[in-house]
């Protein structure tokens, strides 16, 4: 397991001099408290979605176009990873450094996104462990937030001699100072929507390898032979998947299952219909490669406001930046759903939803900051902070279940009579008589509660994962 480290220097502070002194020297700088109080609320969303999202479906996934609350924690995430490399790397000034640094970041996240989300891992539900390498899934959250932290720090780190940090900002010259990242940014977008709708994708073929499926072993054909679509079976972004990853790789249980054409129980879970489409069945990667191409988009944004941080010394002066860029993103995004040019799709990360969730994203950071850095109400939100300091640990033991298929592993009698099983059961379902509200308030005061103290006692003694 990572290091555990007892470290008293924050990682991401609020730096109140221009960048080429920070270059130069050590500053003296305070901790942004919003950007850890906004990754906490990130993180909370994130357990809250998986482990409440199958009762309550309105905050779970959008089975395929559409945007619930579970669709924003991708795209918050990688937000204020754009925002943290702005501030972070401007206190590295050795460039062959800087890049060891991100290189070994980035190797840290991929290994520990294979092992928690490629299937390696059972927990919490089964007590087991072990993958198929046959079948384990390559791609997943942490390897998203790899591939963008990545591009976006080098260009960050290799782009530094071109910034004009001498230069008094203004509104409109901090985009000229730092033209690389959106000369990137638009070179994504192109490339992105290129293959989205040039490629042609026909028709393809899959066996069912679920072996709980009642179609275990069957070979299904799926009737394409088009360009440009955005549906279900027949996008580019599944079929690059499906030729560079295999099938077998992908994601086997994909939100569409979800969808009206798949279930009668839609937006719930449930059995299939009995003349569901085949693609139903299929496995689908919702951090394919493409997808996570347009992804990078999320955290060139943060890198932004990142910039407009470290360099505007007033408060309103951040703010009228961060707002104004805020409601365009969001104000784009939803003319481009509503008239039908472009939808909004988080498993395809089409533009509209980049611009949707980056606007939501910006306004909720500037509220914070607003709250928080300005107007000092920083103990309203002190659990989110804390968590927001200690997100790996976090997300580890609590999004991931780690913690949970631990306490799991002590049972009485029978592997479902555990301590975790009794607790939902007599204090929260039992209390409440209902299983939808009792598993909502269990999640929010037996985790993300729970995990806020924890990580506050940590932080009591300076302890945090980093990776």
């Amino acid at each position: 397991m990572e290091e555990i480290k007892s470290d008293s220097t924050p990682q991401h502070r609020l730096i109140s001099v221009e960048s080429d002194a920070v270059l130069s020297k050590p500053v003296k700088s305070k901790r942004v408290a919003s950007l850890d109080i906004f990754r906490g609320l990130t993180v909370a969303l994130m357990i809250l979605v998986d482990d409440a999202g199958g009762d309550w479906p309105m905050i779970g996934h959008a089975p395929w176009y559409g945007c619930n609350l579970a669709d924003f924690v991708m795209p918050f995430f990688l937000f204020i990873v754009g925002m943290a490399i702005a501030l972070a790397l401007k206190r590295i000034p050795n460039q062959l450094m800087a890049i060891e640094k991100v290189t070994l970041r980035t190797l840290k996240l991929l290994f520990w996104g294979l092992l928690l989300q490629g299937g390696y891992s059972h927990a919490p539900d089964k007590l087991t462990y072990g993958v198929d390498m046959r079948k384990i899934r390559l791609c997943g959250i942490l390897q998203r937030i790899a591939l963008a932290y990545l591009v976006v720090a080098l260009v960050e780190v290799l782009s530094r001699k071109t910034q004009a940090c001498d230069e008094p900002f203004n509104h409109f010259s901090i985009f000229k100072s730092y033209f690389w990242n959106w000369l990137v940014g638009a070179c994504i977008l192109i490339v992105y929507s290129a293959l989205l709708y040039g490629t042609y994708i026909p028709d393809w073929q899959f066996t069912v390898t679920d072996s709980d499926s009642v179609h275990y072993g069957r070979n299904f054909t799926v009737a394409c032979g088009v360009r440009g679509s955005l549906d279900p079976p027949c996008n580019a972004v599944g079929y690059i998947d499906r030729k560079v990853l295999g099938i077998r790789h992908m994601y086997a249980h994909p939100a569409w299952r979800r969808s009206e054409a798949c279930t009668e129980n839609s937006p719930y879970a449930g059995p299939f219909r009995d003349n569901a489409p085949s693609w139903c069945f299929a496995p689908f990667e919702p951090e394919g490669i493409l997808s996570s191409i347009s992804a990078i988009l999320s955290s060139i944004i943060g890198v932004h406001f990142g910039h407009v941080l470290i360099h505007f010394q007033d408060h309103s002066a951040r703010l009228k930046q961060w707002v104004t860029m805020g409601f365009t993103l969001l104000i784009l995004g939803l003319v481009l759903h509503f008239t039908h040019a472009i939808p909004l799709n988080k498993q395809l990360y089409t533009f509209s939803y980049v611009c949707v969730t980056l606007g939501a994203a910006a306004l909720v950071f500037s509220v914070f900051y607003a709250l928080v850095d300005i107007w000092g109400l920083r103990y309203l939100f002190l659990p989110l902070e804390w968590i927001g300091m200690n997100a790996m640990l976090v997300y580890v033991m609590a999004a991931a279940g780690i913690f949970a298929g631990f306490i799991n592993g002590w049972y009485y009698e029978d592997p479902h009579n555990t301590l975790i099983y009794w607790i939902k059961k007599h204090l929260f379902i039992g209390v409440w008589h209902s299983k939808k509200v009792g598993i909502l308030l269990y999640v929010i005061f037996a985790e993300i509660l729970f995990w806020g103290l924890i990580s506050g006692i940590l932080h009591r003694f300076g302890l945090y994962w980093k990776l």
